[in-house]
């Protein structure tokens, strides 16, 4: 039987573009949401409004995830606000670009801060959600990339291997974790919602092209495919690629 989602609390970290779209997706099935947000305030607060009207419950959050009393902090917050807490979907991330001749020390920490983000999210949710009724007990949701795997592309070497680490994270905490009933997946997205600064024209030509569906990863199948991931009890330790075929036709560099 699938879990039950209505009246539930779930933190959600990165609520910009594909983060918002998994917002209200979750609101329309009654969960409660604790949104939280690095600079973002006035898009957050708009969100928030949002699912607001949907929802019993809510709030609102700041904190920077790279300093882990943030971290604490917020799930802390998130777990008495909603009346409890059963999932953490942190889809916080950023994409910096860096081309060979730019790679220096700072690149690496840039891109390796996300990892280390994911990492202090993953460790203190489950701390607190092994203290729900089990025996599915809790989720927690990561986000990597379609080519983080065996399939890299070029100019983003510190950003896809902070992908890569968190995607083994993914295995390695579900499998920290499987005996206390908490499951860990990873969502893979492909070119999705074009960012500001590649053209329109670019996009298509030279990123979407390349998808053997030829068009974007869907955020709405995204969102779907996360609430199927929070209604089951039996799926952990996935990366789920939502890419339009895009690993299929390999790095294409």
């Amino acid at each position: 039987m699938a879990m039950e989602l209505n009246n539930t609390g779930a933190l959600l970290l990165g609520t910009k573009r594909i983060g918002e779209r998994v917002a209200m997706r979750l609101a329309t099935e009654g969960v409660n949401l604790a949104i939280v947000y690095r600079r973002s305030r006035d898009e957050a607060l708009r969100l928030h409004t949002a699912v607001t009207k949907l929802v019993h419950k809510t709030a609102l959050m700041q904190a920077d995830l790279k300093e882990e009393e943030d971290v604490k902090r917020i799930i802390s917050e998130a777990n008495e606000s909603l009346g409890g807490l059963r999932y953490v979907i942190n889809f916080a991330s950023d994409y910096p670009r860096n081309p060979l001749d730019s790679l220096d020390s700072a690149a690496w920490d840039r891109a390796m801060s996300n990892a280390k983000s994911s990492y202090l999210v993953a460790v203190h949710a489950s701390r607190q959600l092994i203290q729900n009724e089990g025996p599915s007990r809790g989720h927690i949701i990561m986000l990597g990339d379609w080519a983080a795997g065996e399939t890299p592309y070029n100019d983003y070497l510190p950003y896809l291997t902070a992908k890569a680490a968190i995607q083994f994270m993914t295995r390695g905490f579900a499998a920290e974790l499987a005996p206390t009933g908490v499951q860990v997946n990873t969502i893979a997205p492909g070119p999705t919602m074009r960012p500001p600064e590649i053209s329109e024209e670019n996009w298509h030509n030279d990123v979407i092209a390349k998808t053997p569906l030829n068009r974007e990863s869907s955020p709405d199948d995204i969102a779907e495919l996360i609430v199927t991931l929070l209604k089951s009890e039996t799926i952990t330790g996935e990366i789920i690629r939502v890419d339009s075929g895009r690993h299929l036709a390999g790095s294409g560099d």
